[in-house]
């Protein structure tokens, strides 16, 4: 906080930069030990803390490592496509010129003739 800035505005911009980081969770184990990182215990309990703009509070418990990822990143929804996204399928070959192939009709008996 400089002089010149008046403690209204201050405390202002210190809570919207506190809003941001409200409500953010993570998953701490209860292992033996100093906190260390996840992947060294995966088996061990979790407790789940969110952060409420000044301090961590635990909000629960999860059993093991892979209960607490579920519950931290939930699958997102499959954004879904517009139907003007849906291209016909190219034609046989490769590289981006592709054609329809003529149709075969057998060997061509012009040359024996």
């Amino acid at each position: 906080m400089s002089d010149e800035e008046p403690l209204a505005e201050w405390a202002r911009r210190r809570e919207e930069r506190q809003a941001k980081t409200r409500g953010r969770m993570r998953a701490v184990p209860l292992g033996s030990g100093p906190n260390r990182g996840a992947h060294v215990e995966p088996g061990a309990p979790r407790a789940i803390e969110e952060w409420d703009g000044t301090q961590w509070v635990t909000v629960g418990v999860v059993p093991d490592l892979a209960a607490a990822q579920t519950l931290l990143y939930p699958p997102q929804p499959e954004p879904e496509r517009p139907a003007e996204w849906d291209r016909p399928a190219l034609g046989p070959g490769r590289g981006r010129h592709r054609r329809t192939a003529p149709a075969d009709d057998g060997p061509s008996d012009t040359a024996a003739s």
